[in-house]
Order: C-alpha cells, then sequence, then structure tokens
C-alpha cells in the first residue's frame, strides 16, 4: 500500500471508545468522563492537568497538590461500533457515561462529577 491509502485506511479504523475513570488514590474519590478515542481523552486529560488547565477544578486543584502519581487512569467500559457507520456515539457514551455516574453515585465527597440540574 501506498502512503495515501495507508492514511486513509487508519481514518477509517474505528478507535476504542468508552468510559475512563480518574481516581484520586489518596481520597478515593472518582472522576468519569467519555471519548470516542479513549486512549486520546486519557492523555489528553494527563496533559490538561499537568499543565493546570482542566475544566473540573476540584479534580484540578487534588491534582495540584498531590501529583500525578496520586492518580489512577482506568477504562471502565468499552463501546463496541455500530454496523452503520454512519451513525454517530456521542449520545450512546453520554448515556453509558452517564448511567456509570449514577450507578456509582460521584458526587460530593465520593467523587468529582457535578449533578445535573433537571427543570
Amino acid at each position: 500500500m501506498n502512503k495515501k491509502e495507508l492514511k486513509k485506511q487508519y481514518a477509517q479504523t474505528v478507535k476504542p471508545m468508552g468510559v475512563y475513570q480518574v481516581k484520586n488514590l489518596a481520597s478515593g474519590k472518582i472522576f468519569i468522563d467519555s471519548g470516542q478515542n479513549i486512549q486520546g481523552k486519557i492523555n489528553s486529560c494527563k496533559f490538561q492537568l499537568s499543565h493546570g488547565s482542566y475544566m473540573n477544578k476540584a479534580l484540578q486543584e487534588d491534582f495540584n497538590r498531590i501529583g500525578l502519581d496520586n492518580f489512577a487512569f482506568e477504562i471502565i467500559d468499552l463501546l463496541g461500533p455500530k454496523e452503520d457507520t454512519k451513525m454517530g456515539y456521542t449520545d450512546d457514551l453520554k448515556m453509558l457515561e452517564k448511567m456509570w455516574i449514577e450507578k456509582l453515585q460521584l458526587f460530593d465527597e465520593n467523587g468529582y462529577n457535578k449533578r445535573k440540574i433537571i427543570r
């Protein structure tokens, strides 16, 4: 295969997607998030935390205080590819993420996730 064909094949490859957790090993608090490229999402999270720019302020504050070695990054659920490649995965991933947050009750002292207010 030539370089152009290899790039096209790579672009069409479905990356592992799903839900991951960031666990504070000192306190046991957990943050849940999801992504269509799960390893890329974890790498992005680590990068942002290391540079003090993560969107979740409570998680960022704890990370700044105790450092990377006191956090575990772990994939907890994967979402398989769909038969119809034109279908999106965003809604499915958000639903899976929400199910994990609700199941583990990762609010307040248990975790870094915020409760969604339904109006």
